[in-house]
């Protein structure tokens, strides 16, 4: 039927036939099917039927079926069934190990499948993307195996995975032969090397690079100045993001979401706030409406530089526009209402925060203990201790030294010195910081004594710090027994 359907050109009805074959036949049965078709050739043997079936085990996803039928074609002295091979690479290519797609297409094109540097380029951007740059070279030298020239596709393919892959030379190195083959650079090629030096700091490499692009007439895009700008506030250069910033204005480029973001970021990191507001009312006038990254930037880092109504005005503001609040964004609100001793507003915003269905890290919950315990509340630093132990963080050694300097200046020795034995009951080892604040805690409202017998059964070795703590209290003991003498 399959035959006498394509002798008479009904050949979407001869497909839909064998569909139905392979279907009930299933996965495997590509030599049984072929043998089949073969045995009922009859004189109406068409080219169209081997290039149908094919598809339709690529169709069906039984590609090992689909790779079989080229192979007998191949065996018989058939003609090559090009359609049905393109369908099949196309496939595979999407689906399939990249070097076993190639190893196929190179199958194909001893065949006399017609190369096309296309499927080349897909199959090198597949594994630059998983990182395997080695890979794709092996690729990109089959292009010319081929007797195909390799397009700018093809090295600007390569020149990113070099870069991306840390070797920023190589992508040179093409360039080079980029333009020794008559190949020119695009925007793309250097935009990815531009990129690649600002990553390794090198700045003024990436200047120069920029103005040779622009020398040889090509026009930069929002990504290139994007990537400019990004370099220069990354590395403090904020005053130089700001002139590229201008020269991409003159050339009637509009910045985007991210580029304003750019910028926002590197000015909060420069500590230029009022700078930032600015450019955000700016992009707001231009129907750019700030994201959740716009505001957080800036909340983060006015809370970072002191300025904590800034903070919680971008709070607020936040809030208004439905903006959901991340963990970046509370830290950020509860280190500075902790920075301002508003340590109770900081355990309000601490609860809000996990209402909100975030957790806090062990840095966050050791900020708030610490602003509890200076205020003198170690009860409630306790409290928040046990909350972050229910809620699966196992304390580290500074948040157990928050605590140990609560106790100690409350003069509460005893407890502290059960404190340090539950620290090393838990596996948490004590460092230097945590016995000088013993020591300190013991010369004030203790006895020495009881501090050299903690010492000694630790094996401790006194440091710097622990010796003035103990010529402070010698003197303090030289004076009161010089007054007792009079």
């Amino acid at each position: 039927m399959v035959h006498f359907l394509t002798a008479h050109r009904m050949n979407q009805q001869a497909e839909s036939l064998l569909h139905f074959v392979v279907s009930r036949k299933g996965k495997g049965s590509a030599s049984s099917v072929f043998a089949s078709i073969l045995e009922t050739k009859g004189t109406l043997l068409s080219s169209f039927v081997f290039d149908a079936l094919m598809s339709v085990y690529t169709e069906c996803g039984y590609l090992a079926d689909a790779i079989q039928c080229f192979r007998l074609t191949k065996k018989h002295n058939l003609k090559i069934p090009f359609n049905g091979c393109k369908c099949l690479l196309e496939r595979m290519i999407k689906m399939s190990s990249p070097m076993v797609a190639l190893e196929f297409y190179l199958e194909i094109l001893d065949s006399g499948y017609p190369p096309n540097v296309y499927s080349f380029n897909v199959l090198m951007n597949r594994l630059c993307k998983e990182g395997k740059v080695k890979d794709a070279q092996l690729i990109f030298d089959e292009i010319w195996k081929t007797g195909l020239q390799p397009t700018a596709v093809s090295f600007n393919t390569l020149i990113n995975g070099y870069y991306k892959s840390g070797n920023l030379e190589e992508g040179f190195r093409l360039k080079m032969v980029m333009e020794e083959f008559r190949v020119f650079p695009d925007v793309f090629t250097y935009s990815a090397l531009i990129d690649g030096l600002c990553k390794e700091c090198r700045l003024d490499d990436a200047s120069r690079l920029f103005n040779e692009m622009c020398d040889r007439g090509l026009v930069p895009n929002g990504v290139t100045f994007t990537t400019l700008i990004n370099g220069q506030c990354k590395n403090g250069r904020v005053d130089l993001a700001l002139e590229i910033y201008q020269q991409m204005v003159t050339k009637a480029l509009k910045a985007d979401l991210v580029l304003y973001n750019t910028l926002v970021n590197g000015f909060c990191k420069g500590g230029y706030f009022r700078e930032a507001r600015k450019l955000v009312g700016e992009m707001t006038k231009r129907g750019l409406r700030p994201d959740k990254f716009t505001y957080t930037t800036l909340l983060d880092g006015s809370c970072k530089e002191g300025d904590l109504e800034l903070g919680l005005e971008m709070k607020k503001e936040m809030e208004k526009e439905g903006i959901q609040l991340d963990n970046v964004a509370f830290t950020a609100i509860i280190s500075g209402l902790c920075r301002d001793g508003k340590i109770v507003d900081a355990e309000r915003t601490l609860r809000e925060m996990l209402r909100a269905g975030l957790k806090p890290d062990d840095g966050t919950y050791t900020m708030v203990m610490d602003g509890f315990c200076k205020k003198g509340d170690v009860k409630m630093g306790f409290k928040l201790l046990k909350e972050m132990q229910s809620d699966g963080h196992i304390p580290g050694v500074i948040t157990y030294n928050v605590l140990m300097n609560g106790l100690c200046k409350q003069g509460q020795m005893k407890n502290a010195d059960m404190l340090l034995n539950a620290m090393l009951n838990l596996g948490v080892v004590p460092e230097d910081i945590t016995y000088n604040i013993l020591l300190e805690g013991h010369c004030r409202h203790g006895k020495l004594g009881d501090f050299h017998n903690v010492k000694t059964e630790m094996g401790l070795v006194s440091d710097y710090a622990s010796y003035i703590s103990l010529l402070n209290e010698l003197s303090k003991a030289s004076k009161i027994i010089k007054r007792d003498d009079f």
